[in-house]
């Protein structure tokens, strides 16, 4: 018996099923990426979100405004600002310091001022304090002598509380600075100085107003993270109401102690921050976009009048 065998040109593959198959589920998936994301955030931070905004007005906004009237939440919330201010501006002059003088000189020991500028960004806010409790604890921190001798309070009090504060909170200015001096270059600060500005004079006018949205941004995440700083803080602060609780602190108290109202007020004046912070954060994206896209324009313009010019002269 003979059996033909057809060449090899002839036989075409059965991939009309798989192919179709493929068309039906490439704009399945395609749809459900987005879902599965938004079905996540919704799961995961909007839900939760809701649910303290329904909690915290559950008896209605009457008995919402009577939380503020406790003592405890006003102690709470005027240590929180008082920290926040100090905090913040001394960890502002720090970073754009530590951002200038990384992005503009070659030292010895940079790499490590870097290291020690993303140090807290990968311990534990919780260890912080208890390294802050090792060294100034007055019973048995390794200052504790010195701490005592000149009448020194740091630990389970203020300024315990507002130096875990900067620690955890000083990488934010730096980090956002600093990628941005170092795209820019010096040539404007060379510039300035051919022209006898000084130091001052050249960070003042020319290197400051070039990263102010940089900074600006800085600033609004130093805050917010100021605001709502809890491991370290709980370390150092002894969590004494009406004396060394912060906000977050008294939210977690409050909840502990079954005054649900209470806490999820603060919750809420704590979400309240978060959201001016998100929506501070997206102006200042904003802006510095449109400052970029001004500046593209301009140097294009130069740049095509130069070009018009030097076609004229060699005309």
């Amino acid at each position: 018996m003979a059996f033909l065998i057809p060449p090899l040109e002839s036989i075409k593959p059965a991939n009309g099923a798989k192919s179709s198959l493929g068309q039906r589920i490439k704009p399945l998936a395609a749809s459900a990426i987005p879902l599965v994301a938004c079905l996540y955030v919704a799961v995961v931070i909007l839900f939760p979100a809701l649910s303290v905004v329904v909690q915290a007005f559950a008896k209605g906004v009457g008995p919402f405004l009577q939380n503020f009237e406790s003592e405890d939440l006003r102690s709470a919330l005027r240590l929180t600002l008082i920290t926040a201010c100090i905090a913040v501006p001394a960890n502002t002059i720090f970073g754009l310091a530590a951002a200038t003088a990384i992005a503009r000189k070659q030292f010895r020991g940079k790499a490590l001022l870097l290291s020690v500028i993303d140090l807290p960004f990968s311990i534990s806010p919780v260890v912080v304090g208890l390294m802050l409790v090792l060294l100034y604890s007055p019973t048995h921190g390794l200052f504790g002598d010195l701490v005592n001798s000149l009448g020194w309070k740091i630990i389970f009090s203020t300024p315990g509380i507002v130096l875990a504060t900067i620690i955890v909170t000083f990488p934010f200015m730096a980090r956002e600075v600093i990628p941005l001096l170092e795209e820019e270059g010096w040539e404007q600060e060379e510039a300035a100085k051919t022209l006898g500005a000084n130091d001052w004079q050249v960070f003042w006018k020319v290197t400051l107003p070039s990263v102010r949205w940089a900074a600006l941004y800085g600033l609004i995440l130093t805050t917010a993270r100021a605001l709502g700083e809890f491991g370290a803080v709980s370390v150092v602060s002894g969590n004494i109401a009406s004396q060394t609780q912060t906000l977050p602190l008294f939210v977690e108290d409050a909840y502990k102690q079954y005054h649900t109202e209470l806490a999820f007020g603060a919750a809420l004046v704590l979400g309240g921050v978060a959201i001016v912070s998100l929506l501070l954060k997206l102006l200042v994206e904003h802006l510095t976009e449109y400052a970029m896209n001004n500046s593209l324009t301009v140097v294009r313009l130069e740049t095509g009048i130069h070009q018009s010019a030097a076609i004229r002269l060699y005309e």
